[in-house]
């Protein structure tokens, strides 16, 4: 069983997806709320799922595969519904850096591993801290209304904003490692 439960925290992450966008539709005053934590228990999955690996040396294929196509699902479908949601010019922009980059850098990996050079393009610690910031931003974003004092959807852009620079950012450490290859 602990063999199998990064799969099993994967798989969850992948199936939280509909139960937020659910969420965060209902016409409730409490669904946003909900579809908050909903996002922010994926969120935890990814941090986990990765631990339990680590600590069991429970490395599979299937894994490998799903791991980070469940991050960009999670994602790129909290951005996306609230793109919709404040149809905003900053918005647009914020939104379509960090979908793009994970398309570029995906992309990227892909090609890299053909040349057998995947390891030229492994995860730089800018691109935990911008997944970080992501995270962050997409809950205060999802939850929206504020807290006590706090401006919490204002937060959210800012740490969107934020985590917008650290994505061109780490796309650009990604890039220049890979440079030497694409020169050939």
């Amino acid at each position: 069983m602990t063999k199998q439960l990064p799969n099993i925290l994967t798989l969850i992450r992948v199936a939280l997806i509909p139960v937020m966008i659910l969420f965060f539709y209902l016409p409730f005053e409490w669904s946003r709320f909900i579809a908050c934590w909903v996002f922010v228990a994926a969120s935890i999955t990814d941090f986990l799922d990765g631990y339990f690996a680590r600590k069991h040396g429970s490395y599979s294929k299937f894994g490998a595969f799903l791991d980070p196509v469940a991050d960009k699902l999670n994602v790129t479908t909290a951005l996306v519904i609230l793109l919709q949601d404040h149809p905003t010019i900053l918005m647009m922009i914020a939104t379509a850096i960090i979908i793009g980059r994970e398309l570029t850098i995906s992309a990227l990996r892909e090609w890299m591993a053909e040349l057998g050079e995947r390891s030229a393009v492994n995860v730089a610690m800018v691109g935990k801290i911008k997944t970080v910031f992501q995270m962050m931003a997409i809950g205060f974003l999802l939850y929206e209304a504020d807290l006590w004092f706090l401006p919490v959807y204002n937060i959210g852009l800012v740490l969107l904003y934020i985590a917008a620079s650290l994505t061109l950012y780490s796309m650009y450490v990604y890039l220049k490692a890979a440079w030497p290859m694409m020169k050939e």
